[in-house]
C-alpha cells in the first residue's frame, strides 16, 4: 500500500541527491527563510521542505498539477490533513514502544513478539486513519486523495481487520509451538518446520478426565537452565520463518505510514507558509506551469516571498511579460527593487516547480530543467583571489552544469572590473548562453553591455527599468524601459553624506562603504 502523495505513480525519495549549486541558491534565494517559515519550528518538515523544494526541477508538467490539486485540498482541509499526519507520526512513534522495547528483537522469539505487537497497535492506527479518511472524502478532490482513501477503503475492510485479527492471536502459540524435524547426522534435529494444529483441541470432558490425545511427554526440572535453553533453541528454529515473516509484514506496514508522513509534511509545511502570508496579506496564487522551451513567462503583482516573512510590511509586487523572451534585462535605480525582484523570480520558480503556490497575483511560466544564480559576493578576505577572478570561478561552475532549458539569474556579476571589460565578459556569457537556448535574468548597471543587447535583440529581451521619483524616493516598482546611462548613484551619496557630487548623478567613491540593495 502506498500514499502516492507525491507522484501519481511513485513514492517520493528523500533521499535523492541535491543540485550540485544547492548551496549558492540556499544563500542567493534566502531558502532558508523560506524553510524555516514552512518547518513551523519542526525538524523533520524543515528537512522535507528543503528536499521537496530543491528536487522539484526534476518535475515534469503532469506531477506539478498533480501536487497543486492536493495543495489545494490540504488548505480546504487543514485539520484533517493534519489529523492523517498525527496517526502517521503515532504509528512512528508506537513501533519503537512496541518492537524496541523488548531488547529480544535479534532472537526469532524476540522478533515475534514486537512483530506481533507492532502489528496489533498498527491496525489500530489503520482503522484511526480509514475513519479519517471515510469522514472526509468528499471534501477531498484531488486525484491524489481520491487514490488513497478508495485504497483505504478497498484494502483495510472490515473482514481484513478480522482476518488479520485471528491470525495475530494464532501467532500467539498460546496453547505452544506445534514443529516437526527430522533425524540428520549424529541423531541431531534437521529440517524444523511450524505446523499448524490439526482442528480444536479435546473437549472439556477429556481435558478432564486427562484423555488427551497419544504422545510422548517430558518436563524440565525447574532449575535444569541447560535444558531450558536447549528447549528456546528448538522452539526458536522452528519460529524462525514465521518470525522473519511476521517482522518483514511490520516493516511494510509501518513503511506505509513513514512515507505517508513525508509526503504529508510537504503539504502541511505549504498550509504554514500560506497561513503565515495570509495574516499579512500577501496575495498567492497557484501558478500555470508550462513545458520546457515554452518560453512563456508572465507574473501579475509578484513579491519576495522570502522578504515579506523578514519584515513587518507588506512589500511591493511587480509585474512582468517576458512571453517570447529569452533575456530579461533589469536596470535602474540603486535600492530601487531589482534585486529583490530577481529573488522574487527565482523563489517563484522553485515554489511552482515542487508544486506549491507562488507569491503573486498570478504567474505562468515555463518549467526550466535547471535554476542556477550568479550573484555578486563580498571581497575574498584571505585575499587567495580577486572578486573578478572569483566570479569566473564561479561562472565556469555554472558552465559545467548548466544544461539547455535552464534559467540563470544574474545579480551586477563581472562589475568588478571597469565598464568596458565587464561588459564584454556579459555579452560574451549571456550570448553563449541564449544560443544554448537557455533563459537569463539580468540585474546590471553596466550600460554599454545592456542597450547593446536592448538595441540589437529587441526580439529576443525584455528590458525593465527601477523606477525612481521626482523626490529621488523609489517606489520599488519595475516598468518596461530602455536602459538609463545612470543608476542615480548621487541619490544614494546624498541619503547617507547628506552632500551632492558635482557631477550629480555620479556613483559615490567606489571606495566608499556603502551597498546598493538593488
Amino acid at each position: 500500500m502506498k500514499a502516492l502523495l507525491m507522484h501519481p505513480d511513485r513514492d517520493f525519495d528523500p533521499q535523492q541527491a541535491l543540485p550540485a549549486n544547492e548551496a549558492d541558491l540556499r544563500q542567493d534565494l534566502e531558502l532558508e527563510t523560506l524553510f524555516r517559515a514552512m518547518a513551523d519550528q519542526d525538524d523533520f518538515l524543515l528537512e522535507v521542505a528543503r528536499k521537496a523544494i530543491l528536487t522539484g526541477l526534476h518535475n515534469d508538467v503532469e506531477t506539478v498539477l498533480y501536487r497543486q490539486e492536493i495543495m489545494k485540498d490540504c488548505l480546504a482541509n487543514p485539520a484533517a490533513a493534519r489529523q492523517l499526519y498525527d496517526l502517521a507520526v503515532k504509528a512512528i512513534e508506537g513501533r519503537r514502544q512496541h518492537y524496541f522495547g523488548f531488547g529480544l528483537g535479534h532472537y526469532p522469539g524476540g522478533v515475534l513478539h514486537g512483530s506481533l505487537s507492532a502489528l496489533k497497535f498498527f491496525m489500530g492506527v489503520l482503522k484511526e486513519i480509514r475513519g479519517v479518511a471515510r469522514a472526509n472524502a468528499d471534501r477531498f478532490a484531488s486525484r491524489g486523495f481520491a487514490n488513497l482513501f478508495a485504497t483505504l477503503e478497498r484494502e483495510l475492510s472490515d473482514a481484513y481487520f478480522e482476518r488479520v485479527h485471528a491470525d495475530l492471536t494464532e501467532l500467539q502459540f498460546r496453547h505452544g509451538v506445534l514443529e516437526s524435524a527430522e533425524l540428520g547426522g549424529g541423531n541431531e534435529g534437521v529440517n524444523y518446520v511450524l505446523r499448524k494444529p490439526s482442528g480444536k483441541g479435546p473437549g472439556w470432558i477429556r481435558r478432564l478426565l486427562g484423555m488427551g490425545p497419544p504422545g510422548y511427554t517430558f518436563r524440565l526440572h525447574p532449575r535444569d537452565e541447560a535444558g531450558a535453553r536447549a528447549l528456546s533453541e528448538l522452539r526458536d528454529r522452528g519460529i524462525n520463518l514465521v518470525a522473519n515473516a511476521l517482522g518483514q509484514s511490520a516493516d511494510h506496514v509501518q513503511s506505509f505510514f513513514v512515507m505517508l508522513r513525508t509526503e504529508l509534511a510537504f503539504y502541511l509545511g505549504g498550509v504554514a507558509l500560506h497561513e503565515k502570508l495570509a495574516r499579512k496579506g500577501e496575495p498567492t496564487c497557484f501558478p500555470v506551469p508550462q513545458p520546457l522551451g515554452r518560453r512563456r513567462q508572465r507574473a501579475r503583482g509578484l513579491y519576495d516571498v522570502c522578504l515579506t516573512l523578514s519584515m513587518e510590511p507588506k512589500v511591493v509586487g511587480n509585474d512582468c511579460d517576458a512571453d517570447g523572451k529569452s533575456l530579461v534585462l533589469v536596470t535602474g535605480a540603486n535600492r530601487g527593487g531589482k534585486s529583490t525582484f530577481l529573488r522574487a523570480i527565482g523563489l517563484a520558480q522553485l515554489m511552482m516547480q515542487s508544486g506549491l503556490f507562488v507569491g503573486a497575483e498570478s504567474f505562468e511560466a515555463e518549467l526550466c530543467a535547471g535554476l542556477f544564480t550568479h550573484y555578486k559576493r563580498e571581497e575574498d578576505k584571505g585575499m587567495e583571489s580577486g572578486k573578478l577572478d572569483e566570479e569566473l570561478v564561479r561562472m565556469s561552475a555554472i558552465a559545467d552544469q548548466v544544461a539547455p532549458s535552464s534559467l540563470v539569474l544574474f545579480n551586477e556579476s563581472f562589475a568588478a572590473t571597469n565598464e568596458r571589460e565587464g561588459s564584454e565578459i556579459a555579452r560574451q556569457v549571456v550570448r553563449a548562453l541564449l544560443e544554448t537556448r537557455i533563459k537569463v535574468f539580468f540585474v546590471t548597471h553596466q550600460y554599454d553591455f545592456a542597450h547593446g543587447f536592448y538595441v540589437r535583440k529587441a526580439d529576443e529581451v525584455l528590458s525593465l527599468r527601477a523606477e525612481r521619483s521626482e523626490d529621488g524616493s523609489r517606489p520599488f516598482k519595475l516598468v518596461e524601459g530602455e536602459p538609463l546611462d545612470t543608476s542615480y548613484g548621487g541619490d544614494l551619496y546624498r541619503e547617507i553624506f547628506g552632500d551632492v557630487p558635482e557631477d550629480g548623478d555620479a556613483a559615490p567613491p567606489a571606495k566608499a562603504p556603502l551597498r546598493a540593495a538593488g
